[in-house]
């Protein structure tokens, strides 16, 4: 049954698409959203819309909510709020907290170090995030939280997909991402594709 305020869903997600500015980046032209970047404000209706959106297709069956710094902050602590999930967020500085683990994440343009505390062997947790691009952070991410913490990774849900062939990606890790929107830049502006 959807939730209450759905009937809007992703009006205003593909609303915002129509206005972001699109920068070079080194021959790269990237879009910049409230949503993956925070570089402009982010419309708390917008958070709510993709808030519902997600709610409407999982019934956050986890313990935990997990999230990797930064920008899928904002959606993991309004998921956990409407949930009542406990978050984790996997951070980009290292605590030196008892049982803290690693993770060395490449991406097609950088490497990470990324730093997991706040979950033990055995949680069961949905990993949401804001977007898709090469895959390397998201793959990592996974097989370290299977590997070396134990936890059970049950659903992946983002925002946005850039990634021309995402069913890479999931047969890296072994399961679906459920993504609400596949977008790329055409001609200067945002559109929506099928991988």
């Amino acid at each position: 049954m959807p939730l209450p305020g759905v009937t809007m869903v992703r009006s205003l997600l593909r609303e915002s698409l129509e206005s972001v500015p699109i920068v070079d980046k080194g021959g790269y032209q990237y879009f910049v959203h409230p949503l993956t970047d925070g570089a402009n404000a982010i419309d708390p209706l917008l958070l709510e819309e993709v808030t519902l959106e997600l709610m409407k297709t999982s019934a956050f069956d986890c313990d935990k909510i997990v999230t990797v710094e930064a920008m899928g902050i904002p959606l993991a602590t309004l998921l956990s709020h409407k949930t009542r999930k406990p978050f984790v967020i996997i951070r980009k500085r290292r605590y030196n907290l008892p049982g803290e683990v690693e993770i060395e994440a490449s991406t097609g343009y950088s490497k990470n170090r990324l730093f997991i505390n706040g979950l033990e062997e055995g949680d069961r947790v949905i990993i949401v995030d804001d977007v898709l691009s090469t895959g390397g952070t998201l793959i990592q991410t996974v097989r370290t939280l299977r590997d070396e913490v134990g936890v059970d990774v049950a659903e992946i849900h983002l925002i946005f997909n850039k990634h021309e062939h995402p069913e890479e990606v999931e047969a890296a890790i072994g399961m679906p991402i459920h993504v609400m929107m596949n977008v790329r830049v055409e001609d200067g502006r945002v559109v929506e594709f099928t991988p």
